[in-house]
């Protein structure tokens, strides 16, 4: 199975850098729920699980934010082995956007 990897640098601190991951996964669950299904997600401190079902694959990982990054791992089906890069290039504009902006 291919697997997703990768950091994400920040300079919010864990605490805000984890409220708004937290703000973002509910926004993209609410978004996506006409095309994702059996969403699972468990938070254990500043460590996210997830996994979904979208087009007939299933994609599960972690997110672990730390007090300078995030850091994603995913599983990915082989069916979307030649989706890896533009995946892993969405993933990083959107959650690093998200980080980049000021706090406030």
């Amino acid at each position: 199975m291919p697997r997703l990897a990768f950091d994400i640098p920040h300079s919010l601190g864990q605490d805000e850098a984890l409220r708004r991951l937290k703000d973002r996964f509910a926004a993209a669950k609410a978004e996506h729920q006409d095309r994702v299904s059996n969403f699972r997600e468990e938070w254990h401190d500043h460590t996210f699980s997830f996994g979904f079902d979208a087009m007939g694959m299933s994609v599960a990982g972690t997110v672990a934010v730390e007090q300078d990054r995030v850091a994603l791992k995913a599983d990915l089906p082989f069916a979307a082995v030649m989706l890896k890069g533009m995946i892993e290039q969405r993933l990083r504009q959107e959650v690093g956007g998200m980080l980049s902006s000021p706090v406030g």
